[in-house]
């Protein structure tokens, strides 16, 4: 492919990321419309965070086995149109069960979308570029962040909530136009075998690195999830400026998804060694810098960009150990995301309910921060014990 073709194409990947991220997250600043249009409490409206969480982990196997055997555009037009369903009946749902399962819809694609995409960036560029075409895809994700999410907010206290996901959905068919114009069928991208797919898992060093992905991005989440207390509570940041710290928090996950691909391109595993290590010291010292204001608002950036720079390179690692069988792997390592996500959010309630407070939700975060670092050590170690897949040197392996 042109490099102007292969731009395109992630280009293509990254709008399809964009909607995707944007329905994933918004809900969290639209739960009060939501609640009180469906006439529900705050905490049932919150469980549809929780849905859309566990959607993606259960979708996200389901879906890859269904369409192992499609050519990889196809699949992510399907994936895509089930997004668009999905976004489409949350705008009209009459009641609050509709709405549940209709988020659950939309999150069955989102597994499968990441993983099958990430596959597909990495084929679309030179071998020396894949981190980075990976960075470039989920580049749409964290923009989302950046702006979907509080546009979306915006819309939906504006024009109601539904607004909010009729745009989705739009966006979702822009998506869809985009990969299907741009995104070029791949024959010679070879259909995955599922048993091949299946007996990947049983590698340890596959297992490794979805561990790492949990842990890593767990600690993210056991704090990220109680921010805005944290900000009002310990930072004092005002309600009406706590949206534009999480602004900034965006513009650090997009630095760091660029600067995870470029480091991951470079040496994989130190870069990956050092971005843990980094990540779990910013929340260990967030404990402390979240008492003062601006401290927290640095803090709240540089976390940002150690966040999302873990990205690229667990993305990538798992891609890399899979050897052959990249897709199940890959779609699973999305998953895992999610589930670091889901018990991350379970560790930081529990501290909190512990009456323990919030400086020790960060501690807590950065504990699991720290056992991601040591799983990823362990792998590094453990690669140099045993051959590396075909196609992968000894370099790329540790």
């Amino acid at each position: 492919m042109s490099r102007l073709a292969s731009r395109l194409a992630l280009f293509a990947l990254a709008v399809a990321a964009f909607a995707i991220g944007t329905t994933e997250f918004v809900i969290m600043g639209l739960l009060p419309e939501v609640a009180a249009d469906l006439h529900v409490g705050i905490p049932a409206a919150g469980l549809l965070v929780s849905g859309y969480a566990l959607g993606v982990a259960a979708g996200a196997p389901l879906l890859a086995m269904l369409t192992a055997r499609m050519e990889r555009r196809h699949a992510l037009l399907l994936l895509l149109g089930l997004f668009i369903a999905g976004n489409a009946l949350c705008a009209v749902a009459p009641s609050y069960t509709v709405l549940m399962l209709a988020r659950v819809l939309a999150a069955f694609c989102h597994g499968s979308f990441f993983g099958i995409g990430a596959v597909v960036a990495a084929h679309v560029v030179p071998r020396e570029q894949r981190a980075q075409a990976i960075a470039l895809m989920f580049a749409g994700l964290t923009l989302a962040n950046v702006l979907g999410v509080p546009f979306g907010t915006f819309l939906g206290q504006w024009a109601g909530w539904r607004s909010t996901f009729a745009a989705v959905t739009g966006l979702g068919v822009l998506a869809a136009i985009a990969v299907w114009r741009y995104v070029p069928p791949l024959p010679d991208l070879v259909a995955p075998q599922l048993r091949r797919e299946l007996r990947v898992l049983r590698d340890p060093q596959v297992l490794r690195a979805l561990a790492m992905t949990v842990l890593g991005f767990g600690g993210v989440f056991t704090v990220f999830t109680y921010i805005a207390p944290i900000l009002q509570q310990q930072a004092h940041v005002s309600v009406a400026a706590t949206g534009w710290v999480l602004v900034l928090f965006g513009a650090g996950t997009t630095l760091g998804n660029l600067l995870g691909g470029r480091l991951a391109d470079w040496r994989l595993m130190p870069a990956l060694i050092g971005i843990l290590a980094v990540l779990a010291l910013v929340l260990l010292g967030f404990a402390w810098t979240m008492q003062h204001t601006v401290a927290a608002i640095v803090t709240v950036f540089v976390w940002g960009v150690a966040a999302f720079a873990t990205v690229p390179p667990l993305q990538m690692r798992v891609v890399q150990q899979a050897g052959e069988a990249p897709n199940l792997a890959s779609t699973l390592n999305i998953a895992a995301f999610n589930l670091g996500n889901a018990l991350g959010a379970l560790l930081g309630g529990a501290v909190i309910a512990g009456g323990f407070g919030l400086p020790a939700v960060s501690l807590a975060g950065a504990a699991v921060a720290a056992l991601g670092l040591a799983v990823t050590v362990w792998s590094r170690a453990c690669a140099g014990l045993v051959p590396a897949h075909p196609g992968v040197s000894a370099q790329e392996a540790g």
